[in-house]
């Protein structure tokens, strides 16, 4: 939409990393090298999986964080705290439930000291812009969530900052309320209506990413970094049945699920891994979700092979929802991801059609040559005469390079994966592994 070549640099982001330290004296690196500029004139999404540092990089850009390594520049001069002409829309609404409409709007007024007649007008002002004129004297609860996010947008507009941040801001509304307050602030952007210079915001949407956006960088995860950036050059208003639109969709599905492929010696299988302590963060899935996705991706009328966008706009399911789901079976050699499709393999094919005990056989053998971790700690029990391991163990090791999140995350879908599989089982109340007798018989 607009010519970014003699515009003014807002923000410039260089070379910024974000870690926390960890127990064991190592540190969890959420963000690392990142650089990014942001121009006046052009609304840019930060676009990524849950994990990957997206909010995070919005807190460093609003001066709530301070980043571990890098710097941040507002206007050319190192950001340091918040700073004057940067709003922010939250998720949540995060409105004073005992604070009508208009003395919300009015607070970030209030504490610039900004006179109370002159911040009543500005206040009716912003109120009446995001379309809620006549509800000034309403108290949150008698709102809807949609015009909760709109009070909460008017609140960030009403200081007219230079630069607004959003942090998912429809993803807590119903479709229709987020796609009616996605077209209405699109429609004031362009008739320059807005009281603002540049817009960035953060989102898990492919489509609302397409949809709003001049640029989108896209983050990859472990530590989140900008893998990709894409200029998106279609005018308002986008029409999501175009070809060019579906076609930048499925592209960037397929930026989002490429993956880097490994050399793996099959002699030394995982040893690599293990030694490193590298084990691979694995989402909350179970057995019934993944036979469940097959099946769906080999009936009508995919037959096999599902176009990423369709399939998630067919289940109703969000980009965090299903890719991991794609990368599991993907993971697992039962799906292929590629050029924004998920493929079912033949293995894959096979283990739906299976009987429940080959199916079993089929998934035991699958998972110990995949998963590292369900291999050491079979070693582990193997090796043992009481045929027992401390969970703790094997949690702290996950947690080494992985957030306590997915090293809960892993470690529970592993034991629910094992026990169907009967590879070892786990008893709650020691926090053990354990094989029983049916476990000591099984062999790969």
């Amino acid at each position: 939409m607009n010519t970014l070549n003699h515009q003014e640099i807002l923000i410039q982001v260089k070379d910024c990393k974000q870690a926390y330290p960890k127990e064991n004296h190592s540190e969890l690196v959420v963000l690392d090298d990142v650089n990014v500029t942001l121009k006046s004139g052009e609304i840019v999404g930060l676009l990524g999986r849950s994990g990957s540092g997206k909010s995070t990089l919005l807190r460093i850009i609003s001066g709530l964080l301070t980043p571990t390594q890098g710097e941040v520049r507002w206007k050319d001069k190192l950001l340091s705290g918040p700073a004057e002409g940067i709003a922010m829309v939250f998720q949540s609404f995060a409105l004073f439930p005992w604070l009508t409409v208009q003395d919300n709007v009015q607070l970030g007024l209030e504490a610039k000291g900004v006179h109370k007649k002159e911040r009543e007008e500005l206040a009716e002002d912003a109120i009446d812009l995001i379309g809620l004129g006549g509800y000034e004297k309403a108290y949150p609860k008698e709102l809807s969530g949609g015009m909760r996010q709109r009070v909460g947008l008017a609140r960030a507009l009403v200081v007219h900052p230079d630069l607004l941040l959003m942090d998912e801001p429809f993803s807590a509304l119903d479709v229709l309320t987020a796609e009616n307050l996605r077209t209405d602030l699109i429609e004031l952007w362009v008739e320059k209506k807005l009281p603002v210079k540049s817009i960035l915001m953060v989102t898990h949407s492919i489509e609302e990413a397409v949809l709003m956006c001049d640029r989108i960088l896209i983050f990859s995860s472990n530590p989140g970094r900008v893998a990709h950036e894409i200029n998106v050059t279609f005018p308002h208003p986008r029409n999501r049945e175009s070809v060019a639109f579906r076609q930048l969709v499925d592209r960037i599905y397929t930026l989002m699920t490429h993956r880097e492929v490994e050399t793996v010696d099959p002699n030394n299988l995982g040893k690599q891994q293990t030694e490193n302590n590298q084990f691979v963060a694995i989402p909350a899935l179970s057995m019934n979700l993944m036979i469940g996705m097959i099946e769906a991706v080999l009936a009508e009328p995919y037959l096999g092979r599902a176009d990423l966008p369709k399939l998630a706009q067919s289940l109703q399911m969000e980009l965090d929802d299903l890719l991991p789901i794609g990368e599991t079976l993907q993971m697992l050699e039962l799906a292929e991801l590629a050029e924004g499709d998920m493929i079912i393999t033949d293995l894959g094919k096979q283990l739906v059609n299976a009987e429940l005990e080959e199916r079993k056989d089929i998934f035991r053998h699958n998972i110990v040559q995949n998963i590292a971790l369900v291999r050491v700690i079979r070693s582990v029990l193997d090796e043992r005469s009481n045929h027992k391991a401390s969970a703790e163990r094997f949690r702290d090791e996950l947690k080494d390079t992985m957030s306590p999140e997915y090293a809960r995350h892993t470690l529970s879908t592993v034991i629910g994966w094992a026990r169907y599989a009967e590879i070892f089982d786990f008893d709650e109340e020691s926090d053990q592994f354990f094989l029983d007798e049916d476990d000591k018989n099984v062999k790969e």
